[in-house]
């Protein structure tokens, strides 16, 4: 049997949010007709999650499941309340295996769909003269609520817009009336205000509620309101490949990537970071052909020796939003994660693939271990195990070099 996909929705009190979430369901089992799609409940809304996996799982021959969670950000229930109910399931099931996909996130079909439902309302208005409000949740976890935040900035770094103010519908400020507040005093008076988030129900109705108080205070403003995202394709495809990548996860499966070679020569490449890391790969991009520019405010006497013989730009300072712009391929190698994970948003935004030296999750690719014999490259992309990789990669090297010697003789 086929492992089954249970979706971990909120739970609305809106008869509409809850039809809704459902027509994603559909969605979605349209995208994977061959297996089981089913949908649960945080709160509010029946079945459960565990009820939901407890129906699933039961019957099976070796009962699995994976649950992803129809969450756009890392709140409370993705980190604390869907694990809860996984376990709670597994104490029911003994033997039951359930693995558990991350969360939504900022998507780039997502960010599209923001984009459209934006657009959609804006009329005859131009991004060169509008201010966007982008409506969070709130949450108890700070994380979260910074990534909203980030958030908000990717699209006003990619939309064009005359500003995009970052607002909490709940739990934590700004408010929705502070972020219009400060949309306001920046000199906003086209704003259009979009609550990010996925379904019809009480923060959408509080939103449409607040903003028009605020505009009735504000005459000399026009506010207009955006739908959220919805049951929309883009949406059904994030959850569907949510799906397919964690079953990639597994073990026993191969490494969840495809293995490509990239044909760099004269194409642009930025590097961020100068350390052991970039020390290492810089040489085989400039063997590439690759148009490698180095951005650190320090390097390593390697790097520095490659730029002194003309192979290497450097620019000596530190990364700033707008660097991966233009490039085919970036690699995000410092030794701040906060940085890394800014470069790799920014390469996200723009459909450059990006290598995460330190979190490679975080990353669009990942840089296979590799070695050359005779004309012949072994490469090796492990599940994100590098000792393992290395160790793969150097039986089948000696492999290859055994029949290459066999062909000589």
């Amino acid at each position: 049997m086929t492992t089954p996909l249970v979706i971990a929705a909120h739970g609305t009190r809106d008869p509409q949010g809850e039809a809704v979430s459902r027509e994603l369901a559909d969605r979605v089992q349209a995208l994977l007709p061959d297996r089981r799609v089913a949908i649960g409940f945080v709160e509010l809304s029946s079945p459960s999650i565990p009820d939901v996996l407890v129906d699933v799982l039961r019957g099976q021959d070796d009962p699995r499941a994976v649950v992803v969670p129809l969450m756009l950000g890392t709140g409370g229930h993705v980190r604390i309340d869907i694990p809860e109910f996984i376990e709670q399931t597994l104490e029911a099931l003994p033997g039951a295996r359930i693995d558990y996909a991350t969360h939504l996130g900022p998507d780039p079909r997502l960010i599209d769909a923001v984009r459209a439902r934006i657009a959609a309302v804006m009329g005859d208005w131009v991004p060169a003269d509008t201010t966007v409000v982008l409506v969070g949740r709130g949450a108890l976890v700070p994380d979260a609520n910074a990534d909203h935040v980030r958030l908000a900035r990717l699209h006003f770094e990619t939309g064009g817009w005359q500003g995009v103010e970052p607002g909490f519908i709940q739990v934590t400020r700004p408010s929705l009336p502070e972020a219009l507040d400060r949309a306001y005093a920046a000199g906003g008076r086209k704003i259009v205000v979009m609550g990010h988030w996925l379904f019809p129900g009480r923060l959408r109705t509080w939103t449409h509620q607040q903003s028009a108080a605020w505009a009735a205070a504000h005459p000399d403003a026009q506010v207009r309101v955006a739908e959220v995202i919805g049951a929309c394709d883009e949406l059904a495809h994030v959850v569907a490949d949510r799906y397919r990548q964690t079953l990639l996860d597994a073990p026993g499966a191969g490494a969840p990537a495809y293995l490509s070679g990239l044909r760099l020569g004269g194409r642009r490449v930025v590097v961020v970071g100068g350390g052991a890391v970039s020390t290492r790969r810089v040489p085989r991009l400039l063997d590439s052909g690759a148009d490698v520019t180095l951005i650190s405010p320090e390097a390593t006497p390697a790097l520095e020796a490659l730029v002194a013989q003309g192979r290497l730009a450097w620019e000596r300072r530190r990364y700033a939003d707008g660097d991966v712009a233009g490039a085919w391929y970036a690699l995000a190698q410092t030794d701040d994660p906060r940085v890394n994970a800014l470069v790799a948003a920014e390469a996200e935004a723009g459909r450059t693939f990006c290598v995460r030296a330190d979190d490679a999750t975080g990353g669009s690719a990942w840089t296979a271990t590799t070695m050359n014999a005779d004309g012949v490259t072994v490469g090796v992309l492990g599940s994100r195990d590098p000792v393992r990789s290395r160790g793969v990669r150097d039986a089948l090297l000696a492999s290859v070099r055994s029949a290459l010697a066999k062909e000589a003789s």
